[in-house]
């Protein structure tokens, strides 16, 4: 019997990106309004904004999502008290599911946080149009981009949209207690900052950034890492930086000044210290510990 293909089914598929904006608005923002004949949602990242949709208005609290659909008249207006910070993405798809999306306004799970924050992160590579720029018609592309960080973008919108929906159909069992929701919601956040830092150990990066790129308030994610390391997120990343700063000491391919600027140090002097606090060793007696470690096992191995 000869292999026969299964065929997947596709119940949504993304045809095009307009734009992807993530803006940190001050709290007397008003954006006017407008309609077009593509999809739109925005998302509350911080903070709270009234929205217009259609007739209604509405307002938005932290978490939550609203979606327009193509040739609705909507606009977003600060509260006057709250400096919001939104994510808004608007996208063209045809799939007939989409209609699910007409009206809607839910709070988005800590699984679909992660695919917007996934989204942002990607076109933060590819695309060379600032994002916070409230005007922009049309994205230009990076020339440095990684591979296929368009269709990442791609994928993730589409595995958000997925999860919504999903979640909108699910009827056969009920949903997790609270308690155990929040269990899983943390680790799933707390893994996404992980890898997040991991990726970014050769940078400078704030607090605002982790949290900006992560969807996270700062509380939540201070909370989070004294839970989990019992310390705060910032001496944590530093902690990062100079375990891969001991691996490259042990590589020996590289000098002291090269691994101080290569994992983003202001100065040698700097990550000098920072070395020492963290192992008790200043790099070059690091280096020497290393060093006779390898000639006593040698000596050892010959007898």
């Amino acid at each position: 019997m000869t292999y026969q293909p299964f065929l997947l089914t596709e119940e949504l598929h993304i045809t095009q990106i307009i734009t992807i904006h993530y803006f940190e608005y001050t709290n007397t923002y008003h954006f006017h309004g407008e309609s077009h004949d593509f999809w739109e949602f925005l998302c509350v990242d911080k903070g709270e904004v009234t929205v217009t949709a259609g007739e209604k208005k509405l307002t938005l609290q932290q978490g939550q999502i609203i979606f327009h659909e193509p040739n609705e008249f909507h606009n977003v207006q600060a509260n006057g008290k709250i400096a919001p910070n939104l994510v808004v993405i608007s996208f063209s798809c045809d799939s007939s599911c989409m209609k699910q999306f007409r009206n809607l306004i839910t709070t988005i799970s800590e699984t679909e946080k992660t695919f917007l924050a996934q989204i942002i992160r990607e076109a933060r590579h590819c695309i060379a149009t600032p994002l916070d720029n409230p005007f922009t018609k049309k994205m230009e592309r990076r020339t440095d981009s990684p591979f296929a960080s368009e269709q990442m973008i791609q994928l993730y919108l589409e595995l958000l949209l997925l999860s919504m929906l999903r979640r909108l159909n699910r009827k056969e069992k009920p949903d997790p207690s609270e308690k155990s929701t929040k269990k899983e919601n943390d680790t799933i956040l707390y893994q996404r900052i992980l890898l997040y830092m991991k990726d970014h150990l050769r940078s400078q990066l704030t607090l605002d950034q982790i949290c900006q790129a992560n969807l996270v308030g700062k509380s939540q994610l201070q909370k989070l890492f004294q839970k989990e390391q019992h310390c705060g997120v910032i001496h944590y990343f530093s902690y990062l930086k100079i375990e891969e700063a001991k691996q490259m000491i042990r590589q020996e391919q590289s000098n002291f000044t090269e691994i101080s600027d290569a994992l983003g140090y202001t100065s040698i002097h700097y990550f000098s210290r920072q070395f020492k606090t963290f192992t008790g060793m200043s790099p070059s007696e690091y280096a020497l510990s290393i060093k006779a470690l390898s000639e006593e096992d040698a000596a050892n191995a010959l007898h």
